[in-house]
């Protein structure tokens, strides 16, 4: 937040529920409450109590309703905090925990420091739009991949076993190795995973045509192998403007890919990475950080570091290297990005001459 605005005369807490949302107003100079009520969670009660009102520092919490809520309350004219709502112990760890008191303390956390809220930034309509297409292909790929196993697992129960095959063909592989008695059971779900698998490639067609359309960028994360459309447009989407962020490494943290931190006095225990931020692109981007360090990854310098750090052996090792590629993916994915670079995978041994290492 900029610090050179001028505090509003007027700080208001806003718990969202989904029928009902509590307010509580309080004075910014006193401390004071001057109003606590309840509102419908509906556009046109809150563009009516809203929009006619001076303009206010309004805090509310990440939530379902939450992205709406803050673009409405900002284009009536009010400075809007999205509080990180698994930051905020003071409310949730409070034994007389009610939305009335939930709403008071966001407005007096607003009004006494924004940073207390660790706000967050939400995305835009449109960006929102297009991540709701990339959510709904990932709910029919985790229902075709439970489908998916149901059948093996039924096959398996008849001591059968069903050959290897990517998910996108198994309702055309599988049939002929089902034993037949099963075939009344399973060939239904076998149809639904045939028609999962044509509306999944719905959704790539479209999110590949808004990729060429609405975001030629993502042409210049596709540099790098390992990082398909799908990985590039949840980045581009996810971080909307590059230059929110000062330094490219700062991309690993917002991403959770760095380790928590719990440093008391001379106590600093190594922890596991924080996994803040979005789930699903950090998902993505291990993905493609399997594949890099994979049988089918071609030799780079993403590469050569996490073969490094599996090398060193030790529990775990093979997983905190994936991990070690994922962070540096995000940070080369900003550089690209912010830069508009060509991309050169073993740019840093050509830089120390060990390109035949």
């Amino acid at each position: 937040m900029d610090s050179s605005k001028v505090q509003p005369k007027l700080t208001a807490g806003l718990d969202l529920g989904d029928k009902y949302s509590h307010l509580c107003l309080i004075d910014s100079q006193s401390g004071e409450v001057i109003e606590e009520g309840r509102l419908r969670t509906t556009p046109e009660t809150f563009r009516r109590r809203f929009a006619s009102e001076q303009p206010m520092r309004i805090a509310i919490e990440a939530g379902t309703h939450s992205p709406w809520v803050s673009r409405l309350l900002e284009e009536c004219g009010h400075e809007v905090l999205v509080a990180n709502a698994r930051k905020l112990r003071l409310i949730y760890a409070n034994k007389q925990k009610t939305d009335e008191i939930d709403a008071e303390n966001l407005a007096r956390l607003a009004r006494l420091d924004p940073k207390l809220l660790y706000p967050l930034k939400h995305r835009g309509e449109d960006s929102q739009a297009y991540m709701a297409i990339i959510r709904s292909r990932e709910a029919l790929v985790s229902a075709r991949t439970q489908l998916v196993n149901h059948v093996r697992g039924a096959v398996k129960s008849f001591g059968g076993r069903l050959p290897k095959c990517p998910a996108r063909s198994f309702h055309n592989k599988a049939p002929e190795h089902i034993p037949e008695a099963l075939l009344p059971a399973l060939g239904s779900i076998l149809a639904t995973i045939g028609s999962l698998t044509e509306r999944i490639r719905d959704y790539e067609q479209q999110l590949e045509e808004i990729s060429k359309e609405r975001y030629p960028e993502t042409e210049l994360l596709r540099q790098v192998e390992g990082v398909g459309p799908l990985t590039a447009l949840t980045f581009v989407l996810t971080l909307e403007n590059p230059y929110r962020f000062a330094k490219s490494r700062s991309v690993g943290a917002y991403l959770g890919l760095v380790p928590a931190r719990d440093q008391s006095g001379e106590r600093d225990p190594q922890k596991r990475i924080s996994k803040e931020g979005d789930e699903m692109l950090r998902k993505l981007l291990v993905g493609s950080a399997h594949y890099i360090l994979g049988p089918f990854g071609s030799d780079s310098d993403l590469r050569r570091h996490g073969e490094k750090i599996a090398s060193r052996g030790g529990k775990n090792s093979k997983k905190r290297a994936v991990v070690a590629v994922a962070r540096k993916l995000a940070v080369l994915l900003h550089r690209l990005w912010v830069s508009g670079e060509l991309y050169d995978p073993l740019y840093n041994a050509h830089r120390c001459g060990d390109v035949a290492a």
